[in-house]
């Protein structure tokens, strides 16, 4: 797949970039990209809720009522299940909820998330570009040249870019991140990939080193 060049002004240059048919033009797995959307919000909880159980409650273990003849359940101590400030049957605990992946799959899923966004004619590729200072009104204005500013972004770079990322920071619908680090919950999450021109030749090299199924 060719794709045009633009500048930053959002105007067509005569430079154009091919991109990788064994990374973006591939059919999509629509299963595995949904694989590793599932890991990576996993990845994303905390997981430290805890309520405290019968035996981690504070209190008398004196029984309180009688075990029959009250009319109600029966209940030994004011620490249990059925009283107000009693402890709570099979609470939640502290646990981990992330989950394996193979290596390969990952790697597919990132395939077909970029083929995805491909087959819809959703990439533009611009030309290398840094900001002299932190503005978000250049990445604005960035956005309004390329005709994408009611769209949700991400940017992908060749490699950090201070400037540039303090630029989208208070801007909700763009985000930014490295050609290295591009993962498929980043790419499904946004309307639109803007890709810097050194950054698909990072994007190329990181997948054929990373192998897999295409």
């Amino acid at each position: 797949m060719e794709l045009t060049i633009y500048n930053i002004n959002g105007e067509a240059t005569d430079k154009k970039v091919t991109l990788d048919d064994s990374i973006f033009g591939i059919e999509p797995n629509e299963h595995v990209i949904w694989l590793d959307v599932k890991q990576y919000l996993a990845n994303q909880r905390q997981g430290t809720h805890k309520t405290k159980e019968r035996g981690e409650v504070t209190g008398s273990s004196r029984k309180i009522i009688r075990q029959k003849g009250s009319g109600g359940a029966r209940r030994g101590n004011i620490k249990s299940p059925l009283l107000v400030g009693g402890g709570r049957t099979f609470g939640p605990k502290p646990r981990d909820y992330g989950f394996k992946v193979n290596k390969k799959t990952k790697v597919l899923a990132r395939k077909s998330a970029l083929s995805l966004k491909a087959k819809n004619n959703a990439i533009v590729v611009v030309e290398d570009f840094e900001f002299d200072a932190p503005s978000t009104k250049s990445m604005v204005k960035l956005t309004e040249n390329l005709q994408l500013a009611d769209k949700k972004l991400l940017f992908v770079l060749p490699n950090q870019n201070k400037n540039v990322y303090l630029s989208a920071r208070n801007l909700r619908e763009v985000n930014i991140i490295t050609a290295s680090d591009i993962n498929t919950y980043k790419i499904m999450d946004c309307n639109n990939l803007v890709i810097t021109e050194s950054s698909v030749a990072v994007i190329n090299n990181f997948f054929n080193a990373q192998g897999g199924t295409k």
